[in-house]
């Protein structure tokens, strides 16, 4: 289709994608990083919420328990790593002499 005579054509004065060789300053390369950043927790905050139940991970934690575990289960795991450590202990002391041997048997009888 032809244009109508005596019509105006507007030309577009920026090329569209933008041309690579502009030069962006590191303060603007920074506040567009900062926009971009806001809008992706923004948008992941509204359209990935995260489920109700699910529980933080902290970097300090150094163990995690599954909150679907019950107290039985838990003091069985906890019998369990005492018995070992109890052995473990009891046959270090039985290889010492001396003040470290009843160090050790102290440590043993405590248990």
């Amino acid at each position: 289709m032809a244009p109508k005579t005596g019509s105006k054509i507007m030309a577009k004065v920026t090329p569209n994608p933008p041309d690579a060789d502009d030069h962006v300053s590191r303060v603007q390369s920074a506040r567009n990083k900062k926009i971009d950043d806001a809008a992706t927790r923004a948008l992941d905050f509204y359209l990935k919420p995260k489920p109700k139940n699910e529980t933080s991970d902290k970097p300090n934690t150094i163990f995690r328990i599954d909150p679907d575990a019950d107290s039985e289960c838990l003091l069985a795991n906890l019998s369990e790593n005492l018995a070992s450590a109890n052995a473990m202990i009891s046959d270090l002391a039985f290889d010492l002499e001396g003040s470290r041997r009843h160090v050790a048997l102290g440590i043993f009888a405590g248990d």
